[in-house]
């Protein structure tokens, strides 16, 4: 049986979020405590694409919250860098929200998670009943990896952004640490009233 305490999410925000997410927690964007202030640092040639892909219960993939299971993901690389038109994000502005799938369950949310890139047509979606076999389901060996392109395994991509999927938003108490690049990302979280101890440095989960 899975220790689902031990499966992290991660949600990755510029830190100028970070303020309202203490307060509201981590809102959807039609939410009514959505940020009216939001800055956006995703791939913004993806989102009309999830906005009309369906899921299981007959919403759109652009409804939910998506959360990866691992770090370095192919989307960070295209914040940092600037890629597909996206404006260049410095990484100490790039905060790592992290929560657990116990958390998820916990505050009672209703999500579905993928073993691979949600948009990808190859790629499954599970729901609650599925949660138990999650680490048989979701590949967290791929989800771990730094490089993700290999020539002897052409999915390896698709499978490392595998992604959890929240309908509802995510309340601050279900929010168990943050990860910035720098003390000078982690000073900001601290000005904020966050505890040190739920700020690490982790400049190894940045580009």
């Amino acid at each position: 049986m899975s220790d689902l305490s031990k499966i992290y999410l991660l949600r990755m925000t510029h830190i100028l979020n970070i303020e309202h997410i203490l307060k509201f927690g981590i809102t959807h964007r039609t939410s009514t405590n959505s940020n009216p202030n939001f800055v956006a640092i995703g791939d913004n040639s993806l989102i009309s694409t999830r906005n009309t892909k369906p899921l299981p219960n007959g919403s759109m993939l652009g409804d939910f919250i998506p959360f990866y299971f691992g770090i370095r993901t192919p989307m960070l690389y295209v914040i940092q860098k600037g890629y597909n038109g996206n404006q260049i994000t410095n990484a100490e502005d790039i905060v790592y929200c992290i929560t657990s799938v116990e958390q998820i369950i916990k505050h009672k949310l209703d999500f579905f998670f993928t073993n691979g890139h949600a948009v990808d047509s190859l790629s499954d979606i599970f729901q609650f009943s599925d949660i138990q076999d999650i680490e048989t389901i979701v590949d967290f060996n791929a989800t771990k990896v730094k490089i993700w392109k290999s020539d002897l395994d052409t999915d390896l991509k698709r499978r490392k952004e595998a992604e959890f999927l929240v309908r509802q938003d995510v309340p601050n108490t279900a929010i168990i640490g943050f990860a910035v690049f720098n003390q000078k990302a982690k000073e900001t979280l601290k000005s904020l009233n966050i505890e040190e101890s739920s700020i690490v440095i982790k400049q190894n989960y940045y580009f």
